[in-house]
């Protein structure tokens, strides 16, 4: 479609916006403050309208503050649920509702208060994707936005929003896609993606020959991941019902996960299959001899460590945890908590800390920072937070960890470089920039350790190397990936050097 044709287009979707009224507050704090108090908003809505101002106003996480949120507002079960559907709801189709709110304003986003925006996504996600009353949630939305900033942004809303619910969710996608400037940004736009992940989830599935899975890992990143436990080997058994891989995996059997937690003492943990899955095949990959040494490298929150610290505990296995985040080093001791023995938690750059232990471990997970964008179901805001300039930060530092890692192994000792992002910048990327500079490491076959310690046939791809690549729409779980590398020793470098 040329440009004026699209104009045309856009002339007639915008037929009835909303008049061009200024967005911005108006009246002084005291008059919105009474304002606040003689609005009626519902509790559920409140909640997530304030954690969507925190994901906004401070880059908070949904999934860390949404609990605390829930709790302090003693919502029942009910208006947890509306809340969380509603939060994380509008944070994963952000872009598509921004979209459809520039076009209902005729203006765009960037002209709009951010306290106003969030309402208008939190309304048009009930408008266009729940089964919420239309008049209710323009009418509630209409009083958030009065009792935040007043009468005049309130009414800019109200036109906002009842221009949007003239049309249906179809009509709508239809608007918005004539805008496209390429298939991708109308695949964005349906999908609610940003075009840079698209291309990069698209080479990551190209590389195992699975690029037609496309539309199924974006629709996966868009549904809520059921949640799995963790039971600690030694220390608690698996409940039902059981998850397919990881042998210490369980689903939520139902209702408040919390109970299960709590009354296990901490033996049982909320964690991710994948995540699960790529501690064990660490722990997997030789048989463990009592008296090795392992290293967390970069532990926060510290699920893994706990698995980890679990598995050393029932071999005679010492380990260490490190995590140059003050505030993550406390969730890492919390998290070991549960764990009889004591594990050391240092607090240093992980850099630091391999250069001054060279050739001290047997077994280093490399859990290294990463984009996240494996975890979409998870942190829906991340896909709109990161950009490709975050990619380009992180690579050097995950080949400086991998790097500083592999000098702190004893010979024959074990690597696990894991992320959580399937970005091949990150994943391959890395492990092949590392392996060029290096004469003294081989890989092992990680998609056969993993397969090992699976408890059932777990179908991974591969694009040869033998690494593996786990993804949210084939095995359910966030999509991991995982290089094992193993040093060698003198003879063995000989070997394989031709030296």
């Amino acid at each position: 479609m040329n440009g004026d044709n699209r104009r045309e287009s856009r002339r007639e979707s915008g037929k009835n916006r909303a008049p061009a009224r200024s967005p911005r507050p108006q009246g002084s704090s005291e008059t919105r403050r009474s304002t606040r108090n003689s609005r009626t908003v519902q509790p559920a809505r409140r909640v997530a309208y304030d954690v969507l101002r925190a994901v906004s106003e401070s880059d908070a996480y949904a999934n860390l503050l949404l609990p605390s949120a829930i709790a302090d507002a003693a919502l029942n079960p009910q208006d947890a649920a509306l809340a969380t559907e509603l939060t994380y709801g509008t944070l994963r189709r952000r872009g598509t509702y921004d979209a459809i709110i520039a076009s209902a304003a005729g203006r765009s986003i960037d002209d709009i208060d951010e306290a106003v925006l969030d309402a208008l996504r939190l309304a048009t996600h009930q408008l266009l994707a729940t089964r919420v009353a239309s008049h209710a949630a323009v009418n509630e939305s209409v009083n958030l936005v009065a009792a935040e900033l007043g009468r005049g942004p309130s009414g800019f809303a109200n036109a906002v929003l009842r221009r949007i619910s003239r049309d249906t969710p179809g009509q709508w996608q239809e608007h918005i896609e004539v805008e496209a400037r390429s298939d991708d940004e109308r695949l964005g736009l349906r999908a609610a993606h940003p075009v840079w992940i698209i291309r990069a989830l698209r080479r990551a599935l190209a590389a195992e020959n699975r690029e037609d899975e496309l539309e199924a890992l974006l629709d996966a990143d868009n549904v809520s991941p059921e949640v799995t436990l963790v039971a600690l080997p030694g220390l608690a058994e698996p409940g039902s019902p059981a998850r397919p891989y990881a042998t210490t995996a369980f689903g939520s059997p139902g209702g408040d996960p919390h109970k299960i937690i709590a009354a296990s003492g901490g033996t049982v943990r909320v964690q991710d299959e994948g995540s699960q899955l790529v501690a064990l095949a660490l722990a997997g990959a030789a048989p463990i001899r009592a008296g090795e040494q392992w290293l967390d490298l970069c532990a926060g929150p510290g699920g893994k460590t706990a698995l980890l610290a679990a598995i050393a505990q029932q071999h005679q296995v010492t380990l260490e945890a490190n995590e140059v985040v003050p505030t993550r080093a406390r969730l890492v001791r919390n998290a070991l908590k549960a764990v009889p023995g004591e594990v050391t938690v240092h607090e240093e750059d992980g850099r630091g800390l391999t250069a001054a232990n060279h050739g001290r471990y047997d077994r280093i997970l490399v859990d290294a920072p990463c984009t996240g964008l494996g975890a979409l179901r998870r942190r829906p805001e991340a896909r709109w937070r990161k950009t490709p300039a975050d990619v380009a930060d992180l690579v050097p530092l995950q080949e400086q960890l991998l790097a500083g890692a592999l000098d702190a192994l004893a010979p024959g000792g074990i690597v696990a470089y894991v992320t959580c992002s399937p970005h091949l910048a990150e994943t391959s990327g890395v492990v092949s920039a590392v392996l060029r500079e290096r004469d003294d490491v081989i890989e092992l076959d990680a998609a056969a350790v993993m397969s090992d310690v699976s408890q059932s046939p777990i179908g991974l791809a591969s694009d040869g190397s033998g690494r593996v690549q786990l993804w949210p729409h084939r095995h359910g779980t966030d999509a991991m990936f995982l290089a094992l590398l193993r040093r060698t020793d003198d003879a063995k470098t000989t070997t394989e050097t031709g030296e």
